[in-house]
């Protein structure tokens, strides 16, 4: 408490220069433990383990398997009615 004090006593510029520093150093200090942490995090990842997961060589059978998509065919009388309906829209 007796340290409280006496930041309490010191001018307000000098409690300021305090309370940045304490924030920089609390910042510094969460930066530093987030990068230890999300490099303990890459080092775990086992990419294997993910394919295995998302068994990538079944899915790309599935897609390999799965119909093409195709356009329609439309006849020489119905892109005429679709121009005429886009004209009649247009301005």
């Amino acid at each position: 408490m007796n340290f409280l004090n006496k930041i309490q006593n010191l001018p307000e510029e000098k409690r300021r220069t305090i309370f940045w520093l304490i924030i920089i150093i609390v910042g510094i200090s969460l930066l530093i433990w987030w990068a230890k942490n999300l490099e303990m995090r890459i080092k775990s990842f086992k990419s294997e383990k993910i394919k295995e997961e998302l068994q990538l060589p079944k899915l790309e059978e599935e897609l390999k398997s799965m119909p093409k998509f195709e356009m329609p065919e439309i006849s020489d009388e119905e892109l005429k009615k679709l121009e005429e309906i886009l004209k009649e829209i247009q301005p």
